[in-house]
């Protein structure tokens, strides 16, 4: 994957308070508009906002039907949490996905909820998942990273014997279609996972709201990379803005603020109930005057 700093626009689509007939229909909207490049879902499990006993669908396999009634759009996750799945088992989901989409998956990952955010954690209570102290997650997420980049690429079984994920005669097929794998896209602002991020991405994700905190962040990336000789560049930045429907002016100027800091790759939140056309909404009030402005 070659990084680029030509804006890139997509659209989230919360699987949340929603239903499912009503994310599909945005998706296929958007996979016929070509100023959309890419589209996400997030990975909770219970509601994060809203009824906390509404609708919640699983993230990845929303996403593989989602990839099988599309034909255009990258797609991904954003992001799942590492703390819901053994990394040997996510690897084989999201090797099903790219197959699945023909190769179109940006695969999202992250540490998982923050441990102060207790509507998000009460999810790992409710499905009998554990939820570890920050360092261990942080420790887990690398070792995960590596696990699932071995399982997408060696043409042999492997063990592995780390901290955190331990495997026997580990072996991922089928591969993705992606050589030598999908893109990895890591979200996340602690430092201590911008290290990770160093070692392991090809695209960071940082929520949008405070555009300093994401240019200090970025700045810390470039400083972390530099650190293990890596290239800063090889990292594309991604934001995520949300969009007004009401006040599409100001999302624009979300928007430009965003491009303006280094950030080209745009996810833009799109809340339910979703208008109609409203992916082609998106296409001209949104990214089309944007695109135009930032290449003025």
């Amino acid at each position: 994957m070659t990084p680029s700093l030509t804006p890139r626009f997509g659209i989230m689509t919360a699987p949340s308070q929603v239903d499912y007939h009503d994310i599909l229909r945005v998706w296929r909207e958007a996979d016929a508009i070509p100023e959309i490049e890419h589209a996400w879902l997030f990975d909770h499990l219970m509601p994060i906002g809203g009824d906390p006993n509404g609708v919640a669908y699983e993230g990845w396999t929303l996403l593989s039907a989602l990839a099988a009634h599309t034909r255009r759009l990258r797609l991904g996750v954003l992001v799942t949490s590492n703390r819901f799945r053994p990394p040997a088992v996510l690897a084989k989901i999201a090797a099903t996905v790219d197959v699945v989409s023909g190769g179109r998956l940006d695969f999202g990952i992250g540490v998982g909820s923050r441990p102060g955010h207790p509507v998000a954690r009460r999810e790992y209570a409710a499905h009998g998942l554990p939820f570890h102290d920050t360092a261990h997650a942080v420790g887990d997420l690398a070792e995960a990273c590596t696990v699932i980049r071995r399982l997408w690429t060696e043409a042999a079984p492997f063990d592995f014997d780390g901290t955190h994920v331990r495997l026997t005669g580990a072996f991922g097929n089928p591969k993705p279609v992606q050589r030598p794998h999908p893109p990895i896209l890591i979200g996340g602002r602690a430092s201590s996972t911008l290290r990770v991020v160093a070692e392991h991405a090809d695209l960071w994700n940082i929520p949008g709201g405070d555009i300093r905190d994401a240019v200090e962040r970025s700045a810390l990336l470039d400083r972390y990379c530099a650190e293990i000789g890596r290239d800063p560049a090889a990292i594309t930045r991604s934001i995520v803005l949300p969009v007004s429907y009401d006040d599409p002016g100001a999302t624009r100027n979300a928007i430009g603020e965003a491009l303006d800091a280094g950030f080209p790759h745009v996810i833009l939140g799109l809340a339910p109930p979703y208008p109609d056309n409203v992916a082609r909404w998106v296409a001209e009030e949104l990214i089309t005057p944007s695109r135009a402005h930032h290449t003025a």
